[in-house]
């Protein structure tokens, strides 16, 4: 099956009716995104916190070292670049149009998850501490818990810790890169070529690196990365085989929708040699009937006929009905 290609199937000649066809899913992405938006500017649930806690969230208030903007840029911009690269190559706009969408719905729907739970659970944050308390001075109510004079973004940001988005969105992009990348070289076809397995590791690697940093940079707990690239990693499958067959499949290299398609295509020309054999055939049998006829047209004067004829003019008179 690899070695049969489909015709020309562009982003200019089919990009559009791919696109109408998985319009619903588009507009699904749309609405992710909404609620995304709206699960970032809602409060999370402000856990009590007591004098005794605080031992563990003193932690120096520092700077992320992966920058938020930077997360789309390598988890969704560097995986797209990748698939623009794949179809300059191929000219399959089925794999294009499906590992971008995808990766969008492995992003948004971890986003969702990963943006509902921060906000359920509040988790302070290691350095909350100095979040709530700039200036180190301690106020607590007369239950104990903290009395926060800190900004308040700063505050309310301090109590997302539970799991780590930027662990999560990291998973997310960079697993389906590499299980996109696992499919295109066929890192299982058990030919042994470990170069292939290094190099769908390397964006697993980076969003293991992003996650250790999220952990020096005293914005989050280990458990909190751990959850996040759990969740990155697990919505990141669940997406790609939605649209792709899993890398260690022999048609792994291609869509589902590229196989369907080109299933359809020789089904298609298979039915129209069909025709044109049975057309052919029906012909040839016509021509030679007719020849069948015009001889014994030319010969029947002559009281003879083709043998196996029951109604021949020799077994008439051999019979006594002439």
């Amino acid at each position: 099956m690899r070695g049969a290609q489909l015709g020309s199937h562009t982003v200019r000649s089919h990009g559009m009716t791919v696109a109408r066809t998985h319009l619903h899913d588009w507009l699904i992405l749309i609405l992710l995104l909404a609620i995304v938006v709206i699960l970032n500017a809602i409060h999370p649930f402000y856990r009590f916190v007591g004098k005794d806690m605080m031992t563990d969230l003193k932690y120096p208030l520092k700077s992320n070292t992966v920058p938020i903007w930077a997360v789309p840029v390598y988890a969704v911009l560097l995986p797209i670049v990748v698939f623009l690269l794949v179809y300059f190559r191929r000219k399959d706009v089925y794999d294009l149009h499906h590992a971008i969408l995808g990766l969008l719905f492995s992003v948004l729907i971890t986003a969702v998850i990963t943006d509902a739970i921060k906000d359920a659970v509040g988790r302070p944050r290691p350095d909350f501490f100095w979040r709530c308390f700039p200036d180190g001075k301690e106020v607590y109510d007369k239950w104990g818990d903290v009395v926060c004079h800190g900004d308040k973004n700063v505050v309310k940001e301090g109590h997302k810790s539970f799991p780590s988005g930027h662990t999560s969105w990291s998973f997310a992009g960079l697993t389906f890169l590499s299980l996109y990348l696992s499919g295109k070289i066929q890192v299982f076809d058990r030919r042994g070529h470990v170069a292939k397995l290094c190099l769908v590791l390397l964006p697993v690697l980076l969003a293991s690196l992003v996650a250790i940093s999220r952990v020096d940079d005293y914005w989050h707990h280990w458990q909190d990365v751990f959850a996040g690239g759990l969740i990155g990693l697990v919505v990141a499958a669940l997406c790609y085989l939605q649209f792709f067959p899993p890398p260690y499949h022999v048609q792994g290299w291609a869509t589902y929708a590229y196989f369907r398609v080109l299933e359809e295509s020789l089904r298609t020309s298979q039915a129209a040699n069909g025709v044109n054999a049975n057309v052919n055939n029906t012909h040839s049998a016509e021509v030679q009937v007719e020849s069948q006829q015009n001889a014994r047209n030319n010969h029947a004067f002559m009281g003879i006929s083709l043998s196996g004829d029951s109604g021949t003019p020799v077994e008439d008179l051999e019979s006594g009905r002439r």
